[in-house]
């Protein structure tokens, strides 16, 4: 029942990227809590908040295709340190911003949108690299393992910034995120080379086309993208946490706000033992991401910061359970030959989602009400959610093979 680490006992190379990105993942959720605390603190406005996420979608839009195509046909590896080398300047800007007297709101938005851009490089050759590390049968594990790191990094990263925020300021803050990436850059730098496989066409749109049309004609891989993306569209309250948290007086709650996901999802991964007795996938993740909308239109309608935490564990517990069989099904589905330009597809399915659904808050916020424009979003999630599941009967049929 207990989280399989056997991957990480196996596989000295996925050893070294697993544990350099877990670091590095650690000091990117406190540049996260900080940058949207940094630009309420600048505007007071929820709206701008919001902003932070079309800003970010926009360049992600552009470079994620390019970073699918560039990690079918370069080596994944050099393509990892040199977007690692990227993320690392960009942190520096946000620390020397941070530093003076006036922090430029222009200048925390240009290198917003700059981290995505270089992100939109960076996961796409991560996530193709991860399964040429480990044999086949260990993919699920490395799925489980991949949310674990994810979870721990966004409980102890925001909570962490709420304190470092609260006692020291955003300078020190952003300062832990740069030196995290000095860990990832080694770890990389370590493993093996890893390039391409032989055969493979330079890229081009024709290229890009082709990944589209694969992911179109496989309706449990185009089920993932639709229900999580309608899920984290309708239902992601992230850039109201500011808001929310000086509506309480309670900066030390902003780090807890955006933890207490986290801390429902590891407790599914260190428990998900029983994950592998789960064969009906498809189903799996449509239930799952009913919970998500359910625990968020609760947290919408709670006003106790304890009741409003609870919710966010059990949409955290619930998420982590979506996305443990939407890693399992892309892994163990996708030919290693356009798994860079899938893992782009799949990039901006789950991250153009909360981007979206960050502006989206920050708008319906703006108009209804902190509580209302949350409320609202979840019973939206429900609804797509559900019509999601009607349109896709493939996806929701989808057992694992």
């Amino acid at each position: 029942m207990l989280l399989d680490l056997s991957p990480l006992k196996n596989n000295r190379d996925f050893r070294y990227l697993y544990f350099g990105q877990f670091i590095s993942f650690f000091g990117t959720m406190m540049s996260f809590v900080a940058l949207p605390f940094q630009v309420f603190q600048l505007t007071n406005s929820t709206l701008a908040v919001g902003l932070l996420g079309i800003i970010e979608l926009v360049p992600l839009l552009i470079t994620a295709f390019i970073g699918g195509a560039l990690s079918d046909v370069m080596d994944r590896r050099k393509l990892l340190i040199y977007s690692e080398f990227g993320m690392t300047f960009g942190c520096a800007m946000l620390l020397l911003n941070a530093m003076q007297p006036h922090p430029s709101l222009w200048l925390i938005y240009l290198v917003a949108g700059g981290l995505s851009a270089v992100n939109g490089i960076h996961r796409p050759s991560l996530d193709a690299l991860v399964p040429r590390l480990v044999s086949h049968h260990e993919i699920q594990a490395t799925s489980v393992l991949a949310t674990f790191k994810s979870t721990v990094g966004m409980i102890g990263g925001p909570a962490l910034a709420g304190m470092c925020i609260a006692h020291y300021g955003l300078v020190w803050t952003y300062a832990f995120d740069l030196f995290t990436f000095a860990f990832s850059i080694v770890a990389i730098w370590m493993i093996k080379a890893m390039p391409p496989l032989e055969g493979q066409k330079p890229p081009s749109l024709k290229s890009v086309h082709e990944a589209i049309r694969y992911a179109l004609s496989r309706p449990e891989l185009l089920g993932t993208y639709v229900v999580d993306f309608a899920a984290m569209v309708f239902a992601m309250p992230n850039a109201l946490f500011p808001a929310i948290s000086s509506s309480l007086h309670n900066t030390k709650l902003l780090g807890w706000l955006y933890s207490a996901p986290a801390i429902g999802a590891l407790f599914i991964t260190v428990f998900s033992g029983w994950t592998k007795k789960i064969l009906h996938h498809g189903k799996a993740v449509i239930f799952a991401a009913l919970m998500w909308g359910l625990a968020i239109v609760a947290f919408g309608i709670a006003h106790e910061p304890w009741l409003m935490l609870f919710f966010l564990v059990l949409a955290g517990a619930a998420d982590a359970v979506s996305g443990i069989f939407r890693m399992t099904i892309w892994n163990e589905t996708i030919p290693d030959n356009i798994r860079g330009r899938m893992a782009s597809l799949e990039m901006i399915s789950y991250m153009s989602g909360p981007l979206l659904g960050s502006a989206q808050a920050g708008l319906m916020a703006a108009s209804f009400g902190l509580h209302q424009a949350i409320t609202l979003g979840g019973t939206l999630c429900i609804v797509g959610v559900c019509l999601s599941a009607l349109v896709l009967p493939g996806f929701w049929k989808y057992v694992k093979k």
